[in-house]
């Protein structure tokens, strides 16, 4: 059993960077896929109180992101894939997670942004979306939301992989 709770969110982590990298989205055969399996895995094992773990780390992971999502910044592939490992992990690594992610996500987008040249933009970028927010409260920009920027794109599925490599070495 623990084995499959430290595979399998490792797997699906893996299996989102290849599909994000190369068709630009994570499908939902993978993140719903991944949910059932972590919540039916609970439910076997761990009985009701295991469904609930499951569904409180599904719940958690997808309030944590949706946000991001909801303000143009982030796809839904990348909330319902924190949703669906925050199934597997439950809801305290999941909250773990998303901090863990988050992380690697800014190394890995300052990382892109400088190497393309594109790093004074992205903090100009920043400082007027903060700004703005400020001023109007929080709402999408469209010239800054995924579907309007010209700003490099980052496959979210790969800081998810890394900050679920890192929540399972922390949790050894």
């Amino acid at each position: 059993m623990a084995a499959v709770l430290l595979y399998a969110p490792i797997g699906i982590s893996l299996a989102a960077c290849v599909t994000d990298v190369k068709e630009r989205r994570i499908p939902n055969v993978l993140t719903f896929g991944a949910t059932i399996a972590a919540l039916v895995f609970h439910l076997i094992y761990e009985g009701q109180a295991g469904l609930m773990i499951g569904l409180g780390g599904w719940f958690i992971g997808l309030l944590l992101f949706f946000p991001f999502f909801a303000l143009g910044g982030m796809g839904a592939g990348d909330v319902k894939l924190l949703a669906a490992l925050g199934a597997w992990v439950g809801p305290r690594e999941a909250f773990w997670l998303a901090i863990y992610t988050s992380l690697a996500g800014g190394v890995i987008g300052v990382a892109v942004a400088l190497a393309r040249g594109y790093l004074l933009t992205a903090l100009r970028n920043v400082w007027t979306l903060l700004v703005s927010w400020f001023l109007t409260g929080p709402r999408p920009m469209p010239s800054m939301t995924l579907a309007d920027s010209k700003a490099p794109r980052l496959a979210y599925a790969i800081p998810m992989f890394v900050g679920t490599m890192v929540l399972i070495w922390l949790r050894r």
